[in-house]
């Protein structure tokens, strides 16, 4: 249940981060700005796979690899648990990995993050442009 928490804790934190991050004066993109925008994908791509991976653990299926999501080790199922929150975070949406039951809404929600993510971060970048005063 901490690792629910502790996932759901640093998605939100990220996102805010992201908004909260303007641009330095004098410039409208920002190697800063840049790093944060990857930063805050990394820590939702791993929020969300700490989340599947509490799932899975506690015994709910929430993913499926053909018949069910099959791995020897610990270190496998977080593999895989990583690679399907990436590959859905950045909409790529491979099918080899799907959800099932939860895990469906878990992943649109994880999708539409990552779909507006970009958007966000030049709305942010934008919108700080138009509303600095100018100067004389």
């Amino acid at each position: 249940m901490f690792i629910i928490i502790a996932a759901l804790t640093g998605i939100v934190m990220s996102l805010f981060l992201l908004l909260k991050n303007q641009p330095p004066e004098g410039r409208r993109i920002s190697l800063r700005n840049f790093i944060v925008l990857v930063l805050v994908y990394a820590t939702v791509m791993t929020g969300f796979g700490a989340l599947y991976l509490s799932l899975e653990l506690l015994g709910l299926s929430v993913l499926l690899e053909g018949e069910e999501l099959k791995y020897e080790s610990f270190p496998h199922l977080v593999e895989d648990v990583m690679y399907f929150s990436a590959v859905t975070l950045l909409t790529v949406g491979y099918g080899d990995i799907i959800p099932q039951g939860i895990g469906r809404w878990i992943a649109m929600v994880q999708a539409l993050i990552g779909y507006l993510l970009p958007a966000a971060f030049v709305v942010t970048t934008v919108f700080y442009r138009e509303t600095k005063p100018e100067r004389l």
